[in-house]
């Protein structure tokens, strides 16, 4: 969650549009920072360029499930540190494929290890974001 980590992963992947559910939008036309009254402006006219209701352009979208999760007690550089936590997010984000996704990264804000898993299925989506968490209790211990 935030404008730091939504930038981040933009860079990383070539995209000049990015955004999360917790509201924050970025268009590196604009700047690096999320605007509400912007991301609105920008949404409106494209209904309007569309010449369709905002209802309907939101009914193409996807919504997966996700779960976030924070892990206690784990410093920022057990990511790097730890080779077994490295492998079980690879392999959580094989288990899930393209359609699904993990993020494993400290918090900006407090001390904890935050783990977001997001998937079509409710079920691997929940079991995979817990074990990857007691991973990472185990590994900070």
């Amino acid at each position: 969650v935030g404008d730091r980590y939504v930038l981040e992963a933009m860079r990383d992947g070539g995209y000049a549009l990015g955004g999360e559910q917790s509201g924050h939008v970025i268009d590196l036309e604009f700047g690096t920072t999320g605007d509400g009254l912007l991301t609105c402006v920008l949404l409106l006219s494209i209904a309007a360029r569309e010449k369709r209701r905002l209802h309907e352009l939101v009914g193409d979208l996807r919504v997966f499930p996700q779960v976030l999760l924070s892990v206690r007690g784990a410093t920022k550089d057990l990511i790097e540190s730890s080779a077994a936590v490295r492998e079980a997010i690879s392999r959580a984000q094989r288990e899930l494929g393209s359609d699904g996704r993990v993020l494993v990264r400290p918090s900006g804000t407090e001390p904890v290890i935050r783990v977001m898993v997001e998937g079509e299925d409710r079920g691997a989506t929940d079991r995979i974001a817990h074990e990857l968490a007691a991973l990472i209790e185990r590994a900070a211990s």
